[in-house]
């Protein structure tokens, strides 16, 4: 089952405070980018953030699950999605303790 647009665009409202918020759909799912980086995943219509120490501080009570096969455990969103400063301060911190990621170079023809 893949993820609904408006689902997706909810989410980017619930976290827009965090900074500048944008998505891009990958395999039926989407990535949710935060300044540039992917912070987070929205899979089955559900939230997964990516685990860093800030985190797992902030959400503490959050469980970690797998957004799809294979994938290495997030944390999963449920109902506290519903807070908008709460939620955005998982995404800002999450995307805080991430990588800056590389530049792609474009394919010779």
């Amino acid at each position: 089952m893949s993820s609904e647009l408006s689902f997706v665009e909810y989410v980017c409202e619930q976290i827009a405070a965090a900074g500048t918020i944008t998505f891009r759909k990958m395999f039926g799912e989407y990535a949710i980018y935060c300044e540039g980086k992917v912070v987070a995943l929205v899979c089955d219509n559900r939230l997964f953030v990516k685990p860093t120490a800030a985190g797992r501080e902030i959400g503490g009570q959050l469980e970690e699950a797998l957004p799809y096969p294979g994938a290495k455990p997030y944390l999963l969103v449920g109902e506290e999605i519903e807070d908008r400063e709460w939620i955005s301060e998982l995404i800002r911190a999450t995307g805080r303790e991430l990588p800056v990621p590389k530049e792609r170079r474009k394919k010779a023809r």
